[in-house]
């Protein structure tokens, strides 16, 4: 038993008819076999196609031996079946994959760089590229030659060859099959072994263009669309664009200068904001120092804090150091954290004393003498544990 392959003859072939001469369960779900079909089974990189079988969705196709399986939605009684192909996904997948031959085409031609790998997403292909590093000159350069080979709507011819005539053509790579092989070529342009489905013409492709790459190990991953996958592409950009124009009240051609000065606004915003709320913070430091407690001989500032960044309660506690005082700050949040520090000379090591008054809570941190921080299970416990502080402190003029 075989199957005969529609697709190789035809791949604009969208309806057919056959009979059933096999049947199994493949994965849980009833599969067929079929004399003939127009489905493309999963390989070489290129999805199965799907569609339907005597009204009955096909799932999955697979090619095993002389056979081709077809995995449905439900059972098939019927053994004289009808096969609609799904246009959209087999055009799709042949716009993809000719343009994978001709960009990988472009880049050995003009670079000598060799594909190793090619995978035909959803919604992207993408090929591995045999080297670590790709140039954007070289990506437009190759991107440029493979466009104008589908401008000029050349011919692609796929055949099985003789063997004879497959050692005399310029194979891109040696044919990974053993038996009759398949060549598709361009002419002028690329010949490649392989078992897929193509357009008549290069300019069924309709347009390439290179997303994007990425280093992959020893390779790189490059992304590109083709056809109809770069039309929608280009629509949902110009959009996205077109929104941004509209909220900036500019030009589409005028959107990159107006981010820039919005990304120049921005950073004199933050930057003036820094230098205020480091104002705020020494002016707001000076007033806790003046309210400071003499414990032990030291003057302490112990208060917790909630909704403020723990970057500004550190800078908070520094400044209360630096005013000559001892601070024990607490912070409520996301997580209860603490944080005290010393001006320079005082007879104090805020690590050994943090430690102190968070063990017996629970909690874990450390640090200089000078400035130390810790974080606690609870954050109910935070005024416990700053009284703690202050209770170690009263009892012992040295930590």
């Amino acid at each position: 038993m075989h199957t005969e392959r529609l697709y190789f003859a035809d791949p604009y072939l969208r309806h057919f008819s056959a009979n059933v001469i096999a049947r199994e369960e493949r994965g849980g779900r009833p599969a067929v076999a079929l004399d003939r079909s127009a489905f493309y089974p999963e390989g070489g990189g290129q999805p199965a196609d799907s569609g339907t079988l005597g009204g009955v969705a096909v799932l999955d196709v697979q090619s095993e031996g002389e056979l081709v399986w077809h995995v449905l939605a439900e059972p098939l009684s019927a053994s004289a079946v009808e096969g609609e192909i799904d246009w959209a996904r087999r055009f799709d997948h042949m716009q993809q994959h000719l343009g994978q031959h001709m960009l990988s085409a472009a880049f050995e031609e003009l670079f000598g760089l060799r594909t190793v790998s090619f995978h035909l997403g959803a919604t992207a292909a993408t090929i591995d590229l045999a080297i670590t590093a790709l140039e954007p000159s070289q990506a437009t350069a190759a991107e440029e030659l493979v466009n104008t080979v589908i401008w000029e709507d050349r011919p692609v011819h796929a055949r099985f060859v003789t063997p004879e005539e497959l050692a005399r053509l310029p194979l891109r790579k040696p044919p990974q099959v053993e038996g009759p092989v398949r060549v598709v070529s361009v002419p002028d342009f690329d010949h490649s072994a392989c078992g897929g489905t193509h357009p008549r013409s290069t300019g069924g492709v309709g347009v390439l263009h290179v997303r994007r790459w990425e280093r992959r190990g020893d390779t790189v991953r490059l992304e590109f669309l083709c056809g109809g996958r770069a039309l929608r592409d280009l629509r949902r950009k110009n959009a996205i664009l077109g929104r941004v124009a509209s909220a900036l009240s500019v030009g589409v051609d005028e959107v990159e200068a107006a981010v820039a000065r919005l990304r120049d606004a921005e950073e004199r915003s933050r930057k003036a904001l820094e230098l205020a709320g480091e104002r705020l913070t020494r002016y707001e430091a000076a007033e806790l120092a003046a309210q400071a407690q003499v414990v032990g001989g030291l003057r302490v500032v112990s208060r917790v804090f909630e909704g403020r960044a723990l970057e500004e309660v550190r800078s908070l506690a520094q400044q209360i150091g630096g005013a000559g005082c001892v601070a024990l700050l607490g912070l409520r949040g996301a997580k209860a954290q603490v944080v005290f520090a010393r001006g320079d000379g005082l007879p104090l090591d805020c690590g050994a004393l943090l430690r102190a008054a968070l063990a017996p809570l629970g909690g874990r941190g450390g640090g200089q003498p000078g400035l130390a921080q810790g974080g606690l299970p609870d954050g109910a416990q935070l005024e416990a544990a700053l009284a703690a502080a202050v209770a170690h402190l009263a009892s012992a003029t040295e930590l």
